[in-house]
């Protein structure tokens, strides 16, 4: 994480909760600066330059809680707001969230959750910023957003991108479904000489057989039974440009035969045609099929193969980049929110670290769909993990074994949860011990437990706890 120093605003018209949120926080090496209501926070805001704002919603003067948030994202959408609301103003958070404050507590504060909170919101802005930074970064690749990732595999896309882009080199894009095959090929282009020309996008397994000759290579009217106009050819349509050719792995023999006349002649005939047009075209081509394998079993012309494979470009699945599945996350929700026109939304800590851990066969593409369902149909601010798609939230338990008996269980067999959820459950386990032991006392269980009847409480209602 940076060395940042983070510059923490904190708002509330009473001092004893100013000075402790203050102390609690300064522990933490941030930045603190308080203010006793809206007006005096807003003269502090627009002075400095604070990263997060730590607001109670119901204060004197002029400005409440809820006109200062609306008008800190209306001058810097980009900082991120807490807000404080006792037990029985739950609703007004929630209005809060739906202007885009980024989460809320409720009074009495415990301070571990505090700054459990706040230390989880300056890990969202360190991703808004580098989603932000890696956007910028590749303005000059075109309009190519779910490229976006920091992991090491995603930048060695973007590295081959630049290497081969202002180039006529014939590019093979390998890559599961989903993984975003025609983004790569439309980065290319769009960094490319032909940047001007057309970006013509075909794709093999989309037509039947018998159509594929004359969406290839165009006809002449007259040429067969229903021709009864002249048609431009896809290789024809891209003159001047770049011709994707998806899914080559779906071929058959013909049209791997015609294919490679073209490529070796540099020239194409209409359908009924005589006249010979020459081939101007970057051509790029791209298939989620092992087309070596296809070589070895015959199903694809070896000499075409290698027409193709001149310069391969590998697209790794999702599960192979799960350190880009939080950016991605996040940037979708936001697409999402201004496509459908939605309030702003969050993830939960617990719904993200699913996604994380999940395979996602679908890639990236299942991943732009998921949070698109999910900013559309959680009517709520915060995307929980029961919200999530039923195989999103399964996890398997971690057995018990005895270590010295034989029936070890295989390696495969064993999750360790996270550190969160595994500290969760034993503090959960220990209020109920306590509880059990002083007969339901809170007085009692607080002082067995060392912390104040007001924390026990709070630590009852968030592990549900009656």
């Amino acid at each position: 994480m940076s060395t940042q120093v983070f510059s923490i605003l904190i708002v509330d018209d009473e001092p004893n909760i100013r000075a402790g949120l203050a102390q609690a926080l300064q522990n933490e090496s941030y930045a603190i600066t308080t203010a006793r209501g809206g007006d005096e926070a807003w003269t502090l805001f627009n002075q400095g330059h604070h990263q997060l704002v730590l607001t109670d919603l119901k204060m004197p003067g002029s400005l409440s809680g809820i006109d200062l948030i609306r008008k800190i994202k209306d001058e810097r959408p980009e900082t991120l707001i807490i807000v404080i609301t006792a037990h029985g103003t739950v609703e007004t958070a929630v209005e809060a969230m739906r202007l885009g404050a980024h989460d809320y507590l409720t009074k009495p504060i415990d301070l571990g959750t505090l700054r459990i909170q706040v230390r989880n919101a300056f890990e969202h802005y360190h991703l808004l910023k580098e989603n932000r930074r890696l956007r910028e970064r590749l303005a000059g690749v075109g309009e190519v957003p779910e490229m976006i990732g920091r992991s090491s595999a995603i930048h060695d896309v973007f590295v081959r991108i630049h290497q081969v882009a202002d180039t006529d080199v014939t590019i093979l894009i390998q890559g599961e479904s989903g993984t975003g095959k025609e983004l790569v090929a439309r980065a290319i282009h769009n960094l490319s000489h032909r940047r001007e020309g057309p970006f013509i996008a075909a794709n093999f397994g989309a037509l039947p057989e018998g159509l594929i000759e004359s969406e290839l290579f165009g006809y002449e009217k007259g040429a067969f039974t229903g021709a009864q106009r002249d048609k431009a050819g896809w290789f024809e349509m891209a003159r001047g440009g770049t011709l994707l050719l998806d899914e080559v792995g779906e071929m058959m023999s013909k049209t791997q035969v015609d294919l490679l006349r073209v490529l070796e002649q540099r020239e194409v005939r209409r359908l009924g045609g005589a006249t010979l047009i020459p081939l101007d075209v970057r051509l790029v081509v791209a298939t989620h099929r092992d087309l070596e394998g296809m070589v070895a079993s015959g199903k694809m012309r070896e000499d075409l193969y290698y027409r193709l494979n001149v310069v391969p470009v590998r697209v790794p699945p999702l599960r192979e980049r799960q350190d880009d599945i939080p950016l991605l996350v996040h940037h979708f929700i936001q697409w999402a929110q201004e496509r459908h026109n939605r309030g702003a939304k969050q993830i939960a800590s617990a719904a993200l670290r699913a996604m994380c851990e999940y395979t996602w066969p679908g890639n990236v593409r299942q991943l732009k769909n998921c949070m698109e369902r999910l900013v559309v149909t959680v009517e709520g601010p915060i995307i929980h993990l029961e919200d999530l798609p039923t195989e999103m939230q399964r996890r398997r338990p971690v057995p018990v074994f005895n270590p010295q008996s034989d029936d070890v269980p295989e390696a495969a067999e064993i999750v360790v949860p996270t550190l969160e959820v595994a500290v969760a459950e034993a503090e959960k386990t220990t209020i109920l011990a306590a509880l059990e032991r002083c007969d339901n006392h809170r007085e009692r269980t607080a002082q067995l437990l060392g912390i104040s009847v007001r924390t026990l409480h709070y630590k009852m209602n968030r592990h549900n706890l009656q």
